[in-house]
């Protein structure tokens, strides 16, 4: 049975956004871990894990905490007017929070409605031409990337997870936001070289900046000639 019910029809032509705030050196986040691992195998969903890195100082350096995932998700917690930040922490299609290893309220987060804005994404050499479409009348979304590393093995020498070998997936190497579309359907380019060599995979999504929710999502393979849509 899969974890993540089916998703109304209006939403079927993206997955919805499952944002997991976590660390190596937290030994909460590990069975955390291990769930985004399941969801990474579903069609319909696309799971990202940020590693932040205020717990770096506490024993163990994580090798892929990032300031930029910390900043996320101070970000996300004063949208959704939340009093604490933590980990394991998640964000579902940037409107619900959840807190800790609970399957069932990832499942009901993930079955609200979501919106399904298109993105087009093209490879021309070493750039990535993103195009999306112009939001709905008064309203506006800015236009993130975020590039990610599928899988990956660390053996933790310290810290509350000393002694363990973790498995992490879709692991979060570089996010920026691009620009913010108001009015009209448009157009950016992105330079893959400035991404980190262990980025092999992209995510860009358009998310509303006033409520937090994600708009659209596109994946591309930087393998890949042509980028899916």
């Amino acid at each position: 049975m899969l974890l993540v019910a089916a998703v109304n029809a209006n939403a079927a032509s993206r997955p919805a956004v499952i944002e997991l705030y976590t660390s190596e050196g937290c030994s909460s986040c590990p069975p955390a871990e291990k769930l985004l691992e399941e969801l990474a195998k579903q069609p319909d969903v696309l799971p990202l894990a940020f590693h932040v890195d205020y717990w770096d100082e506490l024993g163990w350096r994580d090798r892929f905490s990032m300031p930029e995932a910390t900043q996320r998700q101070q970000a996300a917690a004063q949208t959704l007017a939340l009093k604490t930040v933590g980990t394991p922490q998640w964000v579902v299609e940037g409107r619900t929070a959840v807190w800790g290893v609970s399957k069932q309220a990832l499942s009901q987060a993930v079955k609200a409605s979501r919106t399904a804005l298109a993105v087009d994404t093209v490879r021309k050499g070493s750039e990535l031409i993103v195009r999306a479409a112009a939001p709905p009348a008064s309203e506006q979304y800015d236009v993130y990337v975020v590039g990610y590393l599928p899988k990956a093995v660390t053996a933790i020498g310290r810290g509350e997870n000393a002694g363990r070998t973790l498995t992490e997936v879709n692991v979060v190497r570089y996010i920026r936001k691009i620009g913010t579309s108001r009015d009209a359907t448009r157009e950016w380019s992105v330079s893959l070289d400035r991404m980190p060599k262990d980025a092999e995979r992209l995510a860009i999504l358009l998310q509303q900046p006033t409520s937090g929710a994600i708009v659209g999502v596109a994946q591309i393979e930087l393998t890949s000639t042509l980028a899916a849509r």
